[in-house]
């Protein structure tokens, strides 16, 4: 069984990282530089740096942090954001990214997926499918951060993208945006099986549970995450060694580790004990002098 990826995701609005909720309210959390080292230091598996607003306002993400956030991160980036043809994706990736991940493009021109498939390589083209689930209660996919509806089934539309020379698949759910009530796995189930390449799903972790549901999926490459990561010290080092006590199949190798810790009903790491803690107390051996 292959090893699976947790993915810290840094939304990007008016040059910050965001938190989102429903793709509709966003809330101040910092500069994505410093969000992405913490994410490094923690031991994402990758970064993803999405600029939620280049696409509307027709302008590509900054080039210039593009290179502050893969300057400051180890571990992969993939970046997306205003990215509306290969001269873009060449820039983006010359300015420090290992990936590209569009959204508008890929609904808007599927030769240019395949054309840059071509050039970069699939493995560096992630195509986004957000999903929305209508009145009627099936699943739609929308472009510009929900505004427009493809009136597509997001099964179908993968298919498409994949055929076209996706190397990878990022589905997320719309609704799940920011509730921290887990991921759509009836989504992800309709989705992700019908696909031979990596899917990546995004919205609605809350809890590590979620993200162990997600990852139980065989079809479920990677799980990633905005909000949940950013507001606890060490959330991708925590977040880890509970899938790992969990049996989980993520990498463990990072500098903070909690394995031999438990853990509270929210997942924090609990207190050690106090005669675990007083073996810890340092020593004093005194100076042997002659």
């Amino acid at each position: 069984m292959s090893i699976k990826r947790i993915i810290g995701c840094l939304l990007v609005r008016r040059g910050i990282v965001v938190q989102s909720l429903g793709f509709e309210r966003y809330l101040p959390v910092g500069r994505p530089e410093i969000s992405a080292r913490f994410f490094d230091e923690w031991g994402v598996d990758e970064t993803m740096l999405l600029d939620i607003e280049a696409s509307r306002q027709g302008r590509l993400i900054d080039l210039g942090l593009v290179g502050r956030v893969s300057n400051a991160s180890f571990a992969p980036v993939a970046v997306g954001g205003g990215i509306r043809g290969t001269d873009d994706i060449r820039a983006v990736l010359e300015a420090g990214a290992d990936k590209i991940c569009v959204n508008r493009l890929a609904a808007d021109d599927l030769d240019m997926i395949s054309e840059a498939s071509r050039l970069f390589g699939a493995q560096c083209i992630i195509a986004s499918v957000d999903v929305r689930k209508t009145d009627g209660g099936d699943y739609k996919v929308f472009t510009d951060g929900g505004g427009n509806d493809l009136d597509v089934h997001p099964a179908q539309y993968a298919k498409r993208l994949a055929d076209a020379g996706a190397g990878e698949i990022l589905l997320t759910s719309i609704d799940r945006d920011g509730t921290r009530q887990g991921y759509d796995l009836d989504l992800i189930e309709q989705v992700a099986p019908e696909v031979e390449i990596p899917v990546i799903v995004c919205g609605g972790a809350g809890h590590p549970d979620h993200m162990k549901a997600a990852l139980a999926l065989e079809s479920v490459s990677a799980v990633a995450a905005a909000n949940f990561l950013h507001h606890s010290e060490h959330s991708i080092s925590v977040l880890k060694s509970w899938l790992r006590n969990e049996d989980a199949n993520v990498r463990g190798e990072h500098h903070a580790l909690y394995r031999n810790f438990t853990f509270s009903d929210d997942a924090r790491v609990l207190k050690l004990s106090d005669a675990d803690l007083s073996e810890q107390v340092f020593e004093f051996v005194e100076d042997d002098l002659a």
